[in-house]
């Protein structure tokens, strides 16, 4: 089948990769000549384990492009990936999506099933048909006669939420929880589940590099209305973002009461009703989806004059959770001002680049403003970090060793593998203090004790 793909980001390139793996023909559109130029020698822009090897597999390598013509015309399944960051008052951005979409109305074929593969507010179903409708009015064309005349253009519109994990995008594609499909007539459900009829069925060879888990069989897929559909995606972020603040919260109150937050999450995490996934305490999520969607349906609930009590309080625990970083800090070494104080992680979470609403920068800034001189390593993000925050002033450290020589204090605030078995004896020898905040509850606190650390927890008495 022919299928395109409206913007070159995340969700975009993983998509694209994808399709073209299970033996599609894939097109992709993007504005930024730069990165369709990258794409066309080869180079990934953007860090996804698998990402690369799943392109180099497909039997059709993807056309990527900024001609909408080459991508659009003949399509049968057009996706819009297109980012919708958030504006400061917390509503999501449209206007990529808006530009998207009025473009697909000026080139797609008679038809053409149109996606929603963006997070979108619910309600964008409807939108997004206007604005092809508007793009499909704006072509003309001129008759044998010479008069000019709009072309008609049948089409139907989609939603296709994604549900990817940065650093696991490949793995959740191939390999996913359930598939969801939204539209409001059968005839476009019956050719969505046509198009994902391989994925569905997983009647694919597994590629070597991300095997198919053991017993993995057919995947739910669950057909429903667009409003829905779009309902589901913001849901089910709110949700784990729910369940993570929880988390957090009783650690805590473990911390007050003298328990151990890891012990209590295995204890209620066993419960079927509730499971053990998200349960992690630490000092809270960040990226670009949870704190954007959680926040996106606070207002659209606002809309209606409804106030998400729970919604708003699961944000405001999060982010108190880096506070609790610097505030443990003051306590242990009194004065900041002039100490040293070492970052493990820089990307908001492992086996990405990601530094959008990275727990690390926040830290950073408070620290740096209160005097501190703040040095951070990560494995992959400290290029973007240095392009990104240019007014960040940090020390990028070349390896662990030149990160904690003469520290007063080493957190950890990304739980990435090299980070995880340090050499931490040797690595106390060279610091000058022997305060461990570990923000991720990596380590055991008697271990490090034994070793002459302060180990400090999230919740770990």
């Amino acid at each position: 089948m022919k299928v395109s793909v409206i913007g070159t980001g995340y969700v975009g390139l993983v998509t694209a990769a994808t399709f073209s793996f299970l033996g599609h023909e894939v097109s992709c559109l993007d504005i930024n000549a730069e990165r369709i130029a990258k794409l066309n020698a080869g180079e990934i822009p953007i860090y996804e384990p698998g990402l690369k090897e799943l392109l180099d597999l497909a039997p059709n390598k993807p056309l990527f492009t900024t001609k909408p013509q080459e991508a659009i015309t003949n399509s049968e399944f057009i996706f819009i990936a297109v980012g919708t960051p958030p504006k400061e008052n917390g509503e999501a951005n449209l206007s990529y999506l808006e530009s998207a979409a009025t473009t697909i109305g000026q080139y797609l074929s008679d038809g053409a099933v149109v996606i929603n593969k963006s997070t979108v507010p619910v309600g964008s179903g409807n939108w997004v048909r206007m604005l092809v409708e508007r793009g499909v009015r704006e072509r003309v064309l001129t008759t044998t006669t010479g008069s000019k005349e709009t072309q008609a253009v049948a089409f139907t519109v989609a939603s296709n939420p994604e549900f990817l994990r940065e650093g696991s995008a490949i793995f959740d594609t191939l390999y996913p929880d359930r598939i969801v499909v939204g539209a409001d007539d059968d005839t476009t459900l019956a050719r969505m589940e046509k198009l994902y009829e391989k994925l569905q069925s997983q009647k694919f060879a597994a590629p070597v590099f991300c095997k198919r888990p053991e017993g993995f069989g057919e995947v739910l897929l669950i057909s429903t209305d667009i409003t829905s559909a779009e309902m589901i995606k913001y849901s089910a972020n709110a949700f784990l973002a729910m369940k993570i603040s929880f988390a957090n919260q009783i650690a805590n109150i473990c911390d007050l009461v003298g328990a151990d937050v890891t012990e209590v999450m295995h204890g209620i995490g066993s419960d079927s009703r509730i499971g053990n996934k998200f349960l992690n305490a630490g000092i809270g999520w960040g990226g670009s989806c949870f704190g954007k969607d959680v926040q996106a349906i606070i207002k659209i609930a606002e809309e209606y004059d409804y106030h998400p009590e729970l919604l708003e309080a699961s944000k405001t625990v999060n982010y108190k959770q880096r506070d609790l970083v610097v505030k443990r800090l003051q306590q242990e070494l009194k004065i900041v001002k002039g100490k040293k104080i070492g970052l493990l992680g820089l990307a908001f979470k492992p086996n990405t680049d990601d530094l959008r609403d990275a727990p690390a920068l926040d830290i950073a800034r408070a620290l740096t403003k209160m005097g501190a001189l703040v040095r951070a390593i990560d494995p992959i993000a400290m290029s973007h970090a240095r392009t990104q925050n240019p007014d960040l002033d940090i020390h990028y450290a070349a390896s662990v060793d030149e990160l904690v020589d003469g520290l007063d204090a080493l957190v950890l605030v990304t739980e990435w593998d090299e980070y995880k078995n340090l050499p931490m004896k040797k690595l106390l020898e060279k610091m000058n203090g022997n305060i461990f905040i570990d923000g991720r509850n990596q380590y055991e606190p008697r271990e490090l004790k034994a070793m002459g650390f302060n180990y400090i927890g999230i919740g770990r008495h």
